[in-house]
């Protein structure tokens, strides 16, 4: 796929998400709110021996589609460490040291900012979260404002940002553990090793005992999401004569982009507006993401970028000049899908939930629009930058 058709389906994307993020907050501000919380609050399942398949529509969304947005994102992880912008240490140490700026600043500012109020701790991920979809999606709209090695600096960074916020799934927000079902997970793991060691090129074997994977995790007590991240690491690269990781990025990125994330963002984007005011953004936990997603991102980005040139441990992208940069990091606070599911994943309480959606909206829109603004202004070659030695 040429680049230029990847930045139109981003665009597109982008624009589904939006529609879906709108229509959202439209049936939860109008007389269908109650139907929309209702079905969303609807118990569909059953037991299955062991097995507790009983859960409320959202959360199938939450833990089985997202579980197939997460095989998507734990393809993409793989393929930029073997071979796009990661697969190069040099190349890669850039926007190593922006994601780790880019996610320590928000968590900083979300927990100075929550500090005083208890339980709220457990929401300082929130912040630290970068949406691909709508990030990428905006610099498509941007077209050769964003040189190509900006943007690669930018998926790049969204890329470990997204391992970043799996890493933090898998610590902080497991629950109780079943060793019955750990057992499964171990013997679930086994055969997809011994898959991966033969270079199988079969897409559908990985997905099957993936599914497997999933049914064990889900009631392991860690996060089910994981299992997805999980099968994708074991998707060989290239067997045979093909690539069964590219075929199955393929074949999911249509229905991820344009089905999963739309219902994902209908079912969790929908905030009553109804008699908000200042006071409500003015909460401690709706401040601490919106400003960590805002101030957070573009500080954290910008200093730790700044650092490693000054180092000389890493080269600014080949012609980007620093305000692009400063762009670039404003765009990587569009949270929105990743901060929304980790706030679910924080916060039961639907008070504490309204709260979360509200900031984690309310920093987005500031974050790209700020970010698309500034390399209007200064992107296409047109910033004046510091000496420096040969980019990227």
């Amino acid at each position: 796929m040429s680049g230029a058709t990847q930045a139109s389906s981003a665009v597109k994307a982008s624009f589904v998400l939006l529609a879906a993020t709108v229509a959202a907050l439209a049936v939860a501000n109008s007389s269908l709110a109650a139907v929309y919380k209702a079905t969303l609050d609807a118990n569909i399942g059953f037991d299955l021996g062991p097995f507790d398949l009983s859960y409320s529509l959202k959360d199938w969304i939450k833990n089985a589609l997202m579980a197939v947005f997460f095989v998507f994102v734990g393809l993409e992880i793989k393929a930029e460490f073997k071979e796009g912008a990661l697969a190069d240490r040099q190349r890669a140490t850039l926007p190593f040291a922006g994601a780790i700026g880019g996610m320590a600043a928000p968590a900083a500012i979300y927990l100075a900012l929550t500090a005083g109020t208890p339980g709220l701790d457990r929401g300082w991920a929130i912040p630290s979260a970068t949406d691909i979809a709508f990030a990428v999606g905006v610099v498509g709209l941007l077209g050769a404002k964003v040189s190509l090695p900006l943007r690669a600096f930018l998926l790049a960074v969204a890329v470990i940002d997204d391992l970043g916020a799996i890493m933090v799934i898998a610590v902080f927000y497991t629950g109780a553990l079943k060793a019955w079902a750990l057992l499964g997970m171990v013997v679930a793991v086994g055969l997809l090793a011994a898959l991966s060691a033969r270079r199988d090129a079969r897409i559908w074997l990985y997905m099957t005992v993936g599914a497997i994977l999933w049914l064990f995790t889900l009631q392991s007590g860690i996060n089910a999401t994981l299992a997805g991240v999980i099968t994708a690491l074991f998707v060989p690269l290239k067997a045979g004569a093909g690539s069964p990781l590219h075929r199955l990025v393929d074949l999911l990125k249509l229905p991820v982009n344009f089905g999963i994330m739309p219902v994902f963002a209908f079912a969790n984007a929908g905030v009553p507006l109804y008699g908000l005011g200042f006071a409500d953004l003015a909460q401690p936990l709706t401040l601490g993401i919106a400003l960590g997603l805002i101030l957070g991102k573009p500080l954290g980005i910008t200093l730790a970028v700044l650092l490693a040139v000054k180092l000389r441990v890493a080269k600014l992208p080949a012609g980007a000049g620093w305000m692009e940069i400063v762009g670039i990091a404003f765009l990587a606070g569009i949270g929105f899908t990743m901060s929304l599911f980790i706030g679910a994943l924080a916060f039961t309480d639907e008070a504490l939930m309204n709260q979360v959606r509200l900031g984690v909206l309310s920093g987005s829109l500031v974050s790209g629009i700020a970010g698309a603004a500034i390399i209007i202004a200064f992107g296409g070659g047109k910033t004046k930058t510091l000496p420096r030695r040969q980019a990227l």
